[in-house]
């Protein structure tokens, strides 16, 4: 049968769906019934999918369940639709149009009073994003995203303005919870952003529910979408056959719907959105919000995460992952000017990586470089708390603020004891400051005490000494 005449005309990959509504009101399983031959062309690119014939289940081809939503939607409320969304890939315009007349919806039902109604979709495929077909919203939908562009904007506090704007979420979706999901496929790590700002109990929590650490719970969810850049579900069985882990987990929590969202930034996944027991009868235009919502937060979260990134690298020693000297020095001219308020004591601590010079000449820079990550890791591990800074080739400072005499006495102690059982050796010099101190003099005087340990070192250990070899 043919279900619409000329449909070869029509631009774009076009098809004609099908679907019964049943008597209790529920909807039968979307068919594909007609394809231009473009579509045809598609359908049968994958050569595992089988081959087409009329009234073929659509989840033969795909599992894209907001595609299902928009074509039942559309046949039943015999209403076109419009939607412009990031899937597989490209930026897809899709067209839905209810099919009436000879060729279109059944009047009547059968007698098992079951009723067919046809949908015409017409779908237009790009890499690149249509700015004007972003804005292509309605006039209540481009209000709510205003302002929560508003809130995203009104502070410079990257992680409260996130949160406002998730509290605004909460109130246009209607929702329990609404929150979103960073994630920094670089670092492979997840940030867990809600209205009250980051908490990092529930991503643990979350993780632990699905028995996955955070960042596979963000695959697993790229996974469920299957392509796709959201997934609207009402009815939380739907999950259950796609991810059995993440149904448990929502159940647990008595969540009953659930909307996500991914954001994408030029196809790099950086996080999700979410709102979780939604006002269901508004799912369509909380999609919408979401969407807008979603292309807006990639830039922000990928520009936040390249500045980290920057800032990272301007602070961070590259080798062995603690601060650098210009962090250092950043630190004590902030104290110094009084930028940052003068702790009321302080801790000083120089060490001086011994031998290193002896092992790069015996063995080689890559062993050196070995032997200055584990003397950090040895400093990060006893002075945990506190600020390790590499100062400049075998020399690294801490700097410990509030800090107690004892408890320095007790942490320096510790990385003696820790040394013992390494080939890490360090000349240690530490000075215990409070009240109206000078800091710059007391890092001065740390530094005198660790040359003087130092000397000490080499005249125990002659052999060791090739400083001016």
């Amino acid at each position: 049968m043919e279900y619409l005449k000329g449909i070869e005309s029509f631009h774009g990959l076009a098809s004609v769906h099908s679907f019964n509504i049943l008597p209790d009101g529920s909807f039968g399983e979307l068919r594909i019934m007609q394809v231009n031959h473009a579509n045809e062309s598609l359908l049968v690119s994958n050569p595992d999918a089988p081959k087409f014939y009329p009234g073929i289940p659509w989840r033969a081809y795909y599992n894209e369940i907001n595609h299902e939503k928009m074509c039942y939607k559309c046949g039943s409320e015999n209403i076109p639709l419009y939607s412009y969304v990031n899937a597989y890939g490209h930026w897809i315009k899709g067209f839905y149009f209810p099919i009436s007349g000879p060729y279109g919806t059944d009047e009547k039902p059968d007698k098992d009073g079951k009723r067919t109604v046809y949908v015409l979709y017409i779908m237009n495929r790009s890499e690149q994003l249509d700015s004007n077909a972003m804005t292509t919203r309605s006039s209540g939908v481009l209000e709510a995203v205003l302002n929560i562009t508003i809130k995203l904007h009104e502070t410079q506090n990257f992680i409260k303005s996130l949160a406002d704007s998730i509290g605004e979420l909460i109130k246009l979706c209607g929702s329990r919870f609404c929150a979103m999901y960073m994630v920094d496929k670089r670092e492979e790590k997840c940030t867990f952003i809600n209205q009250n700002g980051v908490s990092t109990h529930i991503l643990d929590g979350i993780a632990k529910g699905m028995k996955r650490t955070p960042y596979e719970v963000a695959l697993e969810w790229e996974k469920d979408l299957a392509g796709s850049d959201c997934m609207m579900i009402a009815d939380l069985n739907i999950l259950k056959e796609r991810d059995e882990l993440w149904y448990e987990s929502l159940a647990a929590h008595n969540i009953s719907s659930i909307i996500m969202y991914a954001i994408r930034f030029n196809s790099r996944l950086v996080g999700f959105i979410w709102a979780a027991d939604f006002d269901t009868s508004k799912i369509f235009h909380i999609k919408e919000i979401l969407s807008l919502t979603s292309f807006m937060l990639a830039a922000v979260i990928a520009n936040y995460q390249l500045i980290s990134k920057l800032e990272e690298k301007s602070t961070m020693d590259g080798l062995t992952q603690v601060y650098n000297r210009s962090a250092m020095n950043e630190r004590v001219d902030k104290i110094v000017s009084g930028g940052d308020k003068l702790p009321e004591t302080i801790g000083i601590v120089f060490a001086d990586l011994n031998g290193l010079k002896a092992v790069n000449d015996n063995e080689g820079h890559t062993s050196g470089d070995k032997l200055l990550k584990r003397a950090a890791a040895l400093l990060k591990i006893a002075y945990a708390d506190y600020e390790v800074f590499r100062a400049g080739g075998d020399e690294f400072v801490i700097l410990c603020p509030d800090i107690t005499e004892e408890r320095l006495a007790k942490q320096t102690a510790k990385l003696r004891k820790l040394a013992e059982t390494s080939d890490v050796s360090f000349a240690l010099g530490t000075v215990f400051c409070e009240g109206g101190y000078d800091i710059i003099k007391a890092m001065q005087e740390a530094d005198e005490k660790m040359y003087a340990d130092k000397r000490e070192y080499y005249c125990n250990n002659p052999g060791k000494d090739t400083r001016r070899k």
